[in-house]
């Protein structure tokens, strides 16, 4: 069973079909497939990694339309793929899983969903890290009376020309959001609790020449990609392998600032006070122009309360608004997925990990949960490239443990725990010397322990290389029992 069809849980699909596996279903709680880009339609929702990148690898796309795609053009990328390799027919939509047990006696999966009940030898969660919004904890939010709504559920319905909107936030999701409403609305107020470090938005529209050539002349548009990956890959020797060339970009962030705003007090609330790369690097041409226009306002004062109709600060200050926007993330390391899956010892996911930490082995397997898989798990996160790279490197690591079982007989599978603990303690030791934790900067990548539990620190070739082969030696296994037979022949 596979839970989740976004880029993680289509591509474990595809690739189990490619195998000739027939037994597996997907369970997936939306309409469709596409995970993060089919939630995700605000105005201006985009990616930040190269199109060509942000793509499999054995289906490359030749028909981008821009350098860095849309949410439309994504969604239909993926939609395109799914129906391509014809595993809709093993998706359950409209389908969530409302609780996972490990039941010992049977050695399998006792899942159930809103759409039945299933048994599963192996479970491979692919529910991702960006699936559940996280909503601000402000006093008095749940009384506003006007429209509102988190980025990552947009209201379509929502009548935001000539209104006041509000918008809380100043992320990834925001930066897009505010320069393609500002035109619209009345006045649009922005509440910033941290500012962001910006570098430029190099993006633009490929030629008809260009897309003739991705799609006609061997090899050009591997090459182009290739070529892409290098250069997203040097980032990874300033953010973990010697943070004092952040500087760097960081002097190309800062010159953004000087050369897009001018007003001296606006430029101060824009520029931040830690180092760039602690935070998620944010890319955008839009955002510093947005901010000067005569109907937009960046609050830094800290919000004290919401009321029927307006925001109030910390200085008193009551801004009315019709319309608030939440673009506040998501909850990455205190996902409600995990509350719902429970492992061998009667213990949750979430339990487990507030106890211990927030850890996996290799991003895929944690302790005390046997046939369990994960896709985008723990410290797979990047914050220098495509996490397609890294999704299909985990495909193949649990692909080759599915082989794995079959081939040994094997009944079950569970890492042990003295793996996990080595393995992420060599991680937390390379993260120590990264930007992320010496930037001076708190962050959503790390847990409620200050562990880094989101990102790999260290190359994508060096994770592709450490999960190349199921490595059966880190895991306890048990072999299948053959069942017992009756002097007729018949199983007992």
């Amino acid at each position: 069973m596979v839970i989740g069809s976004g880029f993680s849980g289509l591509a474990a699909a595809i690739k189990m079909a490619e195998q000739g596996r027939t037994d597996f279903v997907v369970i997936e709680r939306g309409a469709d497939v596409g995970g993060t880009w089919r939630d995700n339609t605000y105005p201006g929702a985009a990616c930040d990694v190269p199109s060509h990148l942000y793509s499999y690898s054995f289906e490359l796309n030749p028909g981008w339309t821009r350098s860095f795609s849309q949410q439309g053009e994504i969604q239909t990328y993926l939609q395109g793929v799914a129906h391509k390799h014809g595993v809709l027919d093993r998706h359950r939509f409209s389908t969530e899983v409302t609780s996972a047990r490990w039941d010992e006696a049977t050695g399998t999966w006792d899942v159930q969903t809103t759409g039945g009940a299933y048994r599963a030898r192996v479970v491979i969660s692919a529910v991702g890290a960006l699936c559940e919004p996280r909503l601000p904890d402000i006093p008095g939010i749940e009384s506003f009376g006007g429209t509102v709504f988190h980025s990552a559920r947009w209201d379509h319905e929502a009548e935001l020309a000539g209104a006041r909107v509000a918008v809380i936030g100043t992320g990834a999701s925001a930066i897009q959001i505010v320069p393609a409403i500002a035109e619209q609305v009345e006045r649009l107020d922005v509440y910033q609790r941290t500012a962001p470090w910006l570098l430029p938005r190099n993006d633009r529209a490929y030629t008809a020449l260009e897309r003739t050539a991705f799609r006609r002349v061997p090899g050009f548009q591997r090459l182009s990609r290739a070529l892409i990956y290098g250069a997203r890959e040097l980032q990874v020797l300033a953010l973990a392998k010697h943070p004092e060339l952040t500087r760097l970009l960081q002097l190309v962030a800062a010159k953004k600032i000087r050369d897009e705003v001018a007003d001296p007090a606006l430029r101060a609330k824009v520029t931040p006070s830690w180092r760039i790369g602690c935070k998620r690097m944010l890319i955008s041409n839009a955002w510093y122009p947005a901010l000067q226009r005569p109907n937009v306002e960046l609050v830094t004062d800290p919000i004290a309360e919401i009321r029927p109709n307006a925001v109030v600060t910390a200085d008193g200050t009551v801004r009315e608004v019709d319309a608030l926007v939440v673009a506040t993330g998501f909850q990455v390391t205190d996902s409600p997925a995990y509350e719902v899956i429970t492992g061998a010892d009667g213990r949750t996911l979430a339990q487990t990990w507030r106890e211990s930490g927030m850890q996996a082995y290799k991003g895929a397997s944690v302790a005390g949960f046997p046939n369990m898989f994960f896709l985008v798990g723990p410290n797979t996160g990047l914050g220098h490239s495509s996490m397609v790279y890294m999704i299909e490197s985990q495909v193949g690591y649990v692909l080759d443990a599915l082989k794995t079982l079959d081939e040994r007989r094997l009944a079950t599978v569970e890492v042990r725990r003295e793996a996990m603990d080595t393995y992420n303690a060599e991680l937390q030791r390379k993260l120590a010397r990264t930007v992320w934790t010496t930037g001076g900067c708190g962050s959503w990548y790390l847990d409620a322990h200050g562990n880094n539990t989101t990102l790999w620190p260290d190359f994508t070739f060096a994770f592709r290389r450490a999960t190349r082969h199921f490595d059966i030696d880190a895991y306890r296994t048990s072999p299948r029992v053959a069942p017992r037979t009756t002097r007729e022949g018949a199983s007992a």
